[in-house]
């Protein structure tokens, strides 16, 4: 069991106040909270050994070095992969897909399918509205049902010899749903296709083992697990980066230049052009180890609790109603009242220090799908408390009695 009390310390912002109220935090979806122990490994980095990486011969330089690359190797360990240089160093999950979607622009040919699913978020579709458009290919769409579930034979329809990708995300941001992946990569593999996996929203509350999945790319941010913004991981089967062009030029990225010709430096570097964020994916290891010390095994198990409860209380609320009901999902509950505008609850919400977002999540086709135009979304983390849902639900009582 997960001593929350003892856990809560280690977030400096959960001890603030938001308009004078005790800052309640549900909005872990759009981005987790950091605990000092990240925070100390930013400020170790800054204060004592800040330097470029991988071409000084000087100290600070061979610090800082070997820093980053110590966390390369905490992140190929966290997720599996096989080798250290298929864990490519990104800015965030949508510079890792749109990397991917970048290469395969001259892989495809007019003809070809790409399969998305309705469940997407938006950088997970317009990469690869971008890539047909480059290539002549075509999109094809997974669609979903009430439940906020895949149809996974309309998937199976979609599966043929001209089908060549397929992107699905692990977890859904708007409706929390798990998705089948290991099912979806299988069928994929199946006619020859690769398979992308938009690990946003899972690597917070799962861990994903890359191999054992058999996924050829899987993606992510640190912001989403205790770490800080403007940095994730591509991770992608060796043979499948190999395969690819870079997705940017520059320093670090190549072997040997002159006017003539410039040949590319091997994986990783050859995906990582320029200064990385050096301090950014050493707090990114920072963040799995801290992350890893409390279990995965134990967050899941916590954090589910705290979705049923949530869930319970909010049901009990006349004409409140779910968005996304999946058998399998994780600790996210979107929802609307009545007529009321998520945005007008939100922002009374907030008024008693409580955080959610409003709005469509960056998943409009979705809301198109309900015939809304968003939701409210509380996404808890295993920070968060039944107390604090408690506090929630009677704020939330008071906003829907000042607008009705």
């Amino acid at each position: 069991m997960l001593d929350v009390q003892k856990i809560r310390k280690d977030f400096p912002i959960l001890q603030r106040e938001v308009n004078g109220k005790p800052l309640i935090y549900f909005d872990n979806a759009a981005t987790s909270q950091t605990p000092q122990q990240v925070i100390d490994a930013i400020v170790d980095y800054y204060s004592n050994y800040n330097a470029n990486i991988h071409r000084g011969v000087h100290s600070l330089s061979q610090e800082a070095t070997d820093a980053y690359e110590q966390a390369r190797l905490k992140i190929q360990k966290h997720f599996n992969a096989k080798q250290s240089h298929e864990i490519i160093f990104t800015s965030g999950t949508t510079h890792s897909i749109n990397l991917v979607a970048n290469g395969f622009s001259s892989l495809l040919k007019k003809g070809d399918e790409i399969i998305v699913s309705a469940l997407e978020h938006h950088s997970n579709i317009v990469p690869w509205q971008m890539l047909c458009e480059r290539t002549g290919a075509s999109l094809k769409v997974i669609p979903m049902n009430e439940n906020g579930d895949l149809i996974l034979s309309e998937y199976e329809a979609l599966l043929n010899k001209n089908t060549k990708l397929v992107f699905v995300n692990h977890i859904s941001n708007a409706l929390g749903t798990i998705n089948p992946i290991e099912y979806i990569i299988e069928k994929a593999h199946a006619i020859g296709a690769a398979v992308l996996v938009d690990g946003a929203q899972s690597c917070p509350h799962l861990k994903p083992d890359v191999q054992a999945l058999d996924v050829d790319f899987y993606v992510c941010s640190a912001h989403k697990i205790c770490g800080p913004t403007g940095v994730g991981m591509l991770y992608g089967k060796e043979e499948w980066l190999n395969k690819l062009p870079p997705y940017q030029g520059g320093g670090e990225m190549i072997a040997e230049v002159s006017f003539e010709k410039t040949t590319y430096a091997g994986l990783p570097h050859k995906f990582e052009a320029g200064t990385p964020n050096i301090c950014g994916g050493i707090a990114f290891g920072a963040a799995l180890d801290y992350m890893n010390a409390i279990g995965f095994e134990n967050i899941a198990e916590y954090e589910n609790e705290l979705l049923e409860y949530g869930t319970a209380e909010l049901q009990k609320i006349e004409g409140l109603k779910i968005y996304g009901t999946a058998k399998e999902k994780t600790s996210v509950i979107s929802f609307n009242v009545g007529s009321i505008h998520p945005y007008d609850i939100g922002t009374i919400l907030d008024k008693m220090g409580i955080a959610v977002r409003t709005g469509h999540h960056c998943a409009q086709p979705i809301m198109d799908f309900y015939k809304i135009p968003g939701t409210i979304r509380a996404s808890f983390m295993f920070y968060n408390t039944k107390e604090e849902i408690d506090a929630f639900i009677t704020a939330l009582k008071k906003a829907i009695m000042m607008l009705s």
